[in-house]
């Protein structure tokens, strides 16, 4: 009966302390929020309609800035992530002009995601969603024609690709791309419309995320 029990207890113990190795031998589970920090390039489409200008007459020029975004993982490969930055400052520049002022966009972007090798090191991910963009500090001039203002706001479709780098447990670093799809119109103080302004601009970034 002794004996029995001793070896009982041994057992015991053998499969709790492998238990306990195995425990701090398996990896930690993933948390589902991702915070990343990036550069991007925001490149607008050199592109506007004809009107009372020439088409492509009126464009914006490239801007680097800041972009912060925040991931939630509903599972392993599906997840959504929110895109924010502060509003950037383009200049807008008239063929034959030259440069004619300035405006500030604000696009927040919102996507849903499909992450492919959710527990790999190298982690490919593709999205889509939409964007709203916000249209402020409108400061443009022609010479004989005046102050021209855009439409407040614009409303479009969004789409992405890009990966994860795993670092270390809980750091990433991350290249991304999105495609945004922003579009304006330009005209005069009475109203008249001068052109549609298509920005549609391609955002390739670099940055690093943090996983909790």
């Amino acid at each position: 009966m002794k004996l029995s029990l001793i070896r009982s207890s041994l057992v015991a113990a053998a499969l709790f302390g492998a238990g306990g190795v195995y425990a701090q031998q398996a990896p930690q589970a993933e948390g589902n929020w991702l915070v990343r920090a990036r550069v991007v390039d925001i490149i607008p489409n050199k592109s506007s309609d004809a009107g009372l200008v020439a088409q492509d007459a009126v464009t914006l020029n490239n801007v680097v800035a800041p972009e912060v975004d925040i991931t939630y993982f509903f599972t392993k490969n599906i997840a959504t992530e929110l895109i924010l930055t502060y509003p950037q400052q383009h200049d807008v520049n008239l063929a034959g002009t030259g440069k004619i002022g300035t405006v500030k966009h604000l696009p927040p972007t919102l996507t849903l995601q499909y992450h492919f090798l959710p527990e790999g090191q190298f982690r490919p991910y593709v999205g889509a969603g939409f964007n709203y963009t916000k249209f402020s500090d409108v400061n443009l001039n022609v010479t004989g024609v005046g102050p021209l203002f855009l439409d407040s706001s614009s409303t479009g479709g969004a789409l992405q690709a890009g990966m994860d780098i795993k670092l270390s447990s809980n750091l990433y670093l991350n290249f991304d791309v999105k495609k945004l799809w922003i579009g304006t119109d330009v005209k005069t103080a009475a109203g008249v419309k001068v052109t549609h302004l298509n920005l549609n601009p391609w955002l390739p970034g670099v940055g690093l995320g943090w996983r909790f």
